[in-house]
């Protein structure tokens, strides 16, 4: 059965690994418990299908990225700042990920939401629970830079949709062109859509 104590965890860890270099429809359940080292009776103990498996991982890797999250977006820490500590994180993650793996691995929720998302209604509303999550955390910090006058008066919530379109477009972008470099555009260019000039707002 391999090391029961942590078993689950490698699970969830194989999953999100293989997913996250590969596909969704090309991971299998075999291929999972070989990742993890665990038996293929101690899937079936802990999880009831692969999309369980998925939905479980989702929920614990945002669990325990949402204190990283919540320091990027304090709102003691100025809002436009936020916004460019938010895409300077992603960049240094995404940086470190593509010289482990030899390749850029861009938004593991938005690649895999969109290549099951007519599959499994499931798997599809919980990532749809987490990018909404990351989506206010985006908002808040519009919201405070309106309210200090530091961006033009907007709609907030329409501006971070619009923010977050960007951000996971430059992130598929750089996946597919294999370049993480292209994320070092992301500040400006939500600094653009908000209608900020980024020299001035960095002065």
């Amino acid at each position: 059965m391999g090391r029961t104590s942590d078993a689950r965890q490698r699970l969830m860890d194989a999953i999100s690994e293989l997913i996250w270099t590969g596909s969704y429809g090309a991971t299998t359940i075999d291929g999972i418990c070989e990742k993890a080292g665990v038996r293929k009776g101690s899937f079936y103990h802990f999880f009831d299908s692969k999309a369980d498996l998925a939905v479980a991982a989702i929920d614990h890797q945002f669990s325990a990225r949402r204190g990283v999250l919540d320091a990027i977006f304090s709102p003691l820490v100025p809002p436009l700042e936020r916004l460019v500590n938010y895409c300077d994180e992603g960049y240094q993650m995404q940086r470190e990920l593509a010289q482990k793996y030899g390749f850029v691995l861009g938004c593991p929720l938005f690649t895999l939401g969109a290549e099951i998302s007519t599959q499994d209604e499931k798997l599809r509303s919980q990532i749809e629970e987490i990018l909404d999550l990351h989506l206010r955390y985006i908002e808040s910090a519009i919201r405070d830079a309106v309210a200090q006058g530091n961006v033009p008066a907007a709609d907030p919530s329409v501006k971070a949709r619009m923010v977050s379109a960007y951000i996971e477009g430059v992130l598929t972008q750089a996946r597919i062109h294999n370049n993480v470099e292209v994320l070092r555009e992301l500040p400006e260019g939500i600094f653009a859509i908000l209608g900020v000039n980024l020299q001035k707002a960095a002065a």
